[in-house]
């Protein structure tokens, strides 16, 4: 008689489905818990409402009181300002020429002005694929304190052979023309040439406006009571103009492009631009500035999309008190032994809250963003302020951003309400150590190297993820918090953040194990 041995089976083990149940478990407590879910629906709510605010009629505007600002090739906001000596280029083509003077106006009044040169002052030769604002463009240029440089579509800075240190004066430029390339020469004779760089425009005219140039931005100054930009104008001397190449007759046309100075505000109202013929050549006065919009003192009335998003740090604070709540409630009402008790796996649990608790959290960041974005610029225009157009993908960073904020701040809260075990204490800890500094930061109430400071080391670094501003070596402006520029670029203040999140959150699971509950 043979018998029939069986392998004894192995004791089941929570897997997936069992985690899935606990997540399940979790998810309905959080949304049978009437104020959780009033709270989540609030933050929603006061998220918009703050950030209406921002949309509201004010009493300043926009210099030129338009609702739009030119958009360039890449989808920024761009001033797009200055004199301009053209004609037409078919086809490839070169143009060389001698800026033998480069000076500058700036005003100190409204009927007073002095000597002076804006440091991004500009006098150079451009390729322009139309005379539409923010149309595509390669230029060749000397600055005032800058020295040569080639740039292009606005973003794109590089400096000549010698850098700021070029000053001597003549200095040749020269642009090449190749189908969709652009190559920049500088010389000090006019006849040993150094090639700068060079640009590919795709999709260039074949009849694009090619001569001489002038802007200046306006001038940042110390005064009495902070930093100014003063109004400054600059003229350029251009010697020798030298064409090859099939151009057209050979008459020079002349005019502004762009009706003013946009929002650099470089023009006065009694001294525009214009240029004469001097010699070979031409004397040529111009303001304004050809790069990108930025925000700051400079950009009065100018509003960007993380001014509609204003209202998040009001969302984070509900999402903090709801993430504290939802594991100090428990540890008040002696539930946490009944959860534990139901599911011994103790860090499993705190997991399965955190993914809940983000969940909700992003969910309500990213449905207030993405309503307030479009409506915010909408109500904005409306009332006659321009809005900082940015690229779609820095928007959709914003808006995806502004969800993870307050989703890995409300897992932050999670974990020190697990550590603290008492929701007033953790809450205010939450409060205290990210939406204090940011608000102190925002608001100016500190000088700027200690927001800086506070938005570097605390977890209100965070909310650089919703910035939409970048900075530019060749914009001058005030780049500082209160106009809008973290220390640290988008993401890494992001990661600043979740290093918080990951301490407190890692600690917490490791109190959860080891204490009673």
């Amino acid at each position: 008689m043979t018998s029939t041995m069986t392998r004894p089976r192995a004791e089941a083990r929570p897997g997936r489905g069992g985690f899935g149940r606990l997540l399940h478990a979790e998810w309905t407590k959080f949304r049978t818990v009437r104020g959780w879910t009033l709270s989540t629906v609030g933050a929603v709510l006061i998220i918009c409402l703050v950030g209406l605010l921002a949309t509201a009629p004010a009493s300043e505007s926009h210099p030129n009181g338009s609702s739009a600002l030119p958009v360039g090739p890449d989808g920024e906001a761009v001033n797009d300002n200055f004199y301009f000596v053209h004609q037409q280029l078919r086809g490839d083509g070169t143009l060389s020429v001698s800026v033998s003077s480069l000076t500058g106006v700036v005003s100190t009044g409204p009927t007073d002005s002095k000597a002076g040169l804006a440091p991004w002052a500009k006098a150079g030769i451009i390729v322009k694929d139309s005379l539409d604002q923010g149309s595509a463009y390669a230029a060749m240029m000397v600055t005032g304190a800058h020295g040569v440089r080639m740039q292009y579509n606005y973003r794109h800075d590089r400096a000549g052979r010698s850098g700021a240190a070029t000053q001597e004066s003549p200095r040749w430029l020269r642009l090449r023309r190749s189908g969709d390339t652009l190559t920049g020469y500088q010389s000090a004779d006019g006849s040993r040439w150094t090639e700068v760089g060079h640009a590919h425009l795709p999709g260039l005219s074949a009849t694009p406006q090619v001569g001489l140039f002038v802007t200046s931005p306006s001038v940042k100054e110390g005064t009495g009571t902070g930093t100014g930009f003063a109004p400054a104008v600059a003229t350029g001397s251009f010697d020798e103009v030298s064409l090859g190449g099939r151009w057209t007759d050979g008459s020079w046309q002349r005019g502004q492009v762009g009706r003013d100075a946009g929002t650099s505000g470089s023009y006065t109202q009694d001294n525009k631009g214009g240029a004469t013929v001097s010699g070979s050549g031409f004397r040529v006065t111009g303001a304004g500035d050809i790069a990108p919009v930025v925000a700051g003192p400079a950009t009065s009335g100018v509003r960007t999309i993380e001014n509609f998003l204003v209202g998040a740090f009001a969302g984070l604070i509900i999402m903090a008190v709801v993430g504290a709540g939802y594991i100090t409630v428990e540890y008040r009402r002696g539930m946490i032994g009944v959860t534990l008790a139901a599911s011994p796996r103790r860090g499993r649990v705190l997991v399965a809250k955190a993914l809940v608790m983000g969940s909700v959290a992003f969910a309500v960041g990213l449905v207030a963003a993405a309503v307030m974005v479009p409506f915010g610029g909408v109500r904005s225009k409306a009332n006659g302020f321009p809005v900082l157009t940015v690229p779609t993908a820095t928007e959709l960073r914003v808006v995806v951003g502004t969800g993870l904020l307050l989703a890995v701040a409300s897992v932050f809260a999670l974990g020190v309400g697990t550590i603290l075990r008492r929701s007033a204490v953790a809450i205010t800890l939450v409060v205290v150590g990210m939406v204090l500094p940011y608000l102190l930061a925002a608001a100016s109430v500190l000088p700027d190297g200690a927001s800086e400071w506070l938005l570097r080391v605390t977890p209100a670094a965070g909310f650089a993820v919703q910035q939409s501003v970048e900075r530019y070596d060749q914009v001058v402006t005030v780049y500082a918090p209160s106009s809008g520029y973290f220390p640290l670029a988008p993401w890494a203040g992001f990661a600043v953040l979740c290093a918080y999140a990951a301490a407190s959150f890692g600690a917490a699971v490791v109190l959860l194990r080891r204490r009673d509950v």
